[in-house]
């Protein structure tokens, strides 16, 4: 990558850096509104289920190109109906991971009980998608946006983001910089997924059945989780909400006579996934038999089996190649603007053209970053060390990773904020990641519901490769609009 000192530099939302005496002062306030708000996680390293520490944020909120964000904004809705074309598009499903799923057994089993499931006949034909569209400004292109990845399945930060824009607001009153605040765009993210989710619900008419929170063993990331949950129960009392693992699942669950899913006899029609996205999820067969039950049932999953898989990495390549866009949208104007986010995808499967990918990789690593099929954050290789990664794979090995061309990001300067740090924050150089939330239900040929929802801003330290807030990396912010 670059150095810092070849990397452009966008204009701070306030001059830095901040006197001391402030600076300590209105740090102090923040991380205690911070923690009275909810803009707080459980702690990895000392988990106590009893306590909760702030989430770490930026100080002051991150500047970002205005003309970028609105773009991204506009596209969400035809992104949104992209990702659910492409989930219900069996054949290009099955041809894009047939190589895939020899290779990478978590995305394998995924794709066993996509063909039990459809082999079978799909019972729930609705889907509903919470989706979120993750991007980098690339300052080699202007500050164009590029598409990082599309999330599928447990899109996280909706719930703690919305409260980034008041809190930085708040932060920005007592530095006394009210001025500012119109640069801040609205956030709704916690209230547009939450209210799909009842849309959803209501599409089953079953006045009587809960929807389902899938969670994991140990939930960090309580506070996120907890306000969807908080929101659906305040605003709609009379929809119950429930939260189970997967393991309780395979205890509890069962079909109805009509395929509606029964949790210790109580009927579910809405099952929203926070967990099921990685290996470490499923301890054995009894986890995967909850999945494959709640994928037989009556309720609408969020997400379906279907769009799990479209959200693989895979899949994010398949889509970037020439003429696929055609297969799925027909609006010419659509592709194009779908198009300008791509940045170059690779596959590295030799009946792919593999081997001029790893060419490419090979001679130049720091322009790339390799990318297996997995969420979550802390998967993915860079630079330097790609060479060692890829000498290590073998021919079928290679076919479950894609090799992605890197986006270098313009830098901004701020106070990272964490946990635990007792000494006073120092100007660091930054980069955010801006994620677009989006919803839409339907069944395979009629869409019903499609709304852009909200956005959350991730940011790290330039000198990080990874961003995600959850898996340690990142911070939460929110943007500061800039032309």
């Amino acid at each position: 990558m670059s150095s810092n000192k070849d990397v452009p530099l966008l204009e701070s939302c306030i001059p830095l850096p901040i006197e001391e005496t402030k600076l300590l002062d209105v740090v102090e306030k923040a991380k205690d509104w911070a923690i009275m708000h909810g803009a707080a996680m459980r702690s990895k390293a000392e988990f106590n289920p009893d306590v909760l520490q702030f989430a770490p944020f930026i100080l002051t909120p991150s500047s970002f190109p205005r003309k970028e964000f609105e773009k991204a904004i506009k596209l969400q809705l035809t992104l949104n109906e992209l990702m659910h074309a492409v989930a219900h598009d069996s054949e290009f499903l099955r041809d894009t991971l047939k190589n895939t799923i020899k290779v990478d057994t978590f995305t394998g089993s995924l794709f066993e009980i996509y063909e039990t499931v459809m082999n079978e006949g799909i019972t729930q034909p609705n889907s509903l998608a919470l989706l979120r569209s993750d991007y980098l400004a690339n300052f080699i292109d202007s500050n164009a946006i590029k598409q990082v990845e599309i999330n599928t399945i447990a899109s996280s930060f909706g719930g703690i983001s919305t409260y980034l824009t008041p809190m930085h607001s708040y932060i920005l009153n007592e530095l006394g910089h009210t001025d500012k605040l119109a640069n801040l765009p609205e956030n709704r993210a916690l209230s547009g997924l939450c209210d799909a989710m009842v849309e959803a619900w209501k599409i089953q008419n079953r006045p009587q059945a809960a929807i389902l929170f899938v969670i994991e063993d140990i939930t960090y990331n309580i506070c996120d989780q907890r306000f969807h949950e908080f929101y659906i129960r305040e605003t709609y009392p009379h929809i119950q909400v429930l939260r189970r693992t997967l393991t309780q699942i395979s205890q509890q669950g069962k079909l109805g006579t009509s395929k509606e899913l029964l949790l210790n006899g109580q009927e579910v029609s809405v099952i929203y996934f926070r967990a099921g996205y990685e290996p470490g999820h499923y301890h054995g067969t009894a986890e995967w038999d909850a999945r494959l039950l709640m994928e037989r049932s009556a309720a609408i999953k969020c997400p379906s089996i279907q769009y799990h898989l479209a959200g693989t990495k895979k899949v994010q390549q398949a889509l970037a190649k020439p003429g696929t866009l055609k297969r799925f949208i027909s609006n010419d104007k659509q592709i194009g603007l779908i198009k300008e986010i791509f940045t170059g995808l690779y596959s590295l499967d030799k009946a792919e053209g593999g081997e001029n990918a790893i060419k490419l990789a090979l001679a130049n690593p720091e322009r790339y970053v390799l990318k297996p099929q997995r969420e979550g954050g802390g998967n993915n290789v860079y630079g330097e060390d790609i060479p060692n990664a890829l000498a290590k794979m073998n021919e079928e090995e290679l076919s479950a990773w894609i090799l992605m061309e890197r986006i270098f990001p313009p830098l901004s300067r701020g106070y990272m904020v964490r946990p635990g740090s007792t000494e006073k924050p120092e100007i660091v150089d930054l980069v955010s990641e801006l994620g677009i939330f989006g919803t839409i239900i339907g069944t395979k040929d009629n869409i019903v519901y499609n709304k852009q929802v909200g956005h959350m801003l991730r940011t790290k330290l330039s000198s990080a490769d990874e961003g995600g807030v959850a898996a340690g990396w990142g911070a939460l912010d929110s943007p500061y609009l800039i032309d």
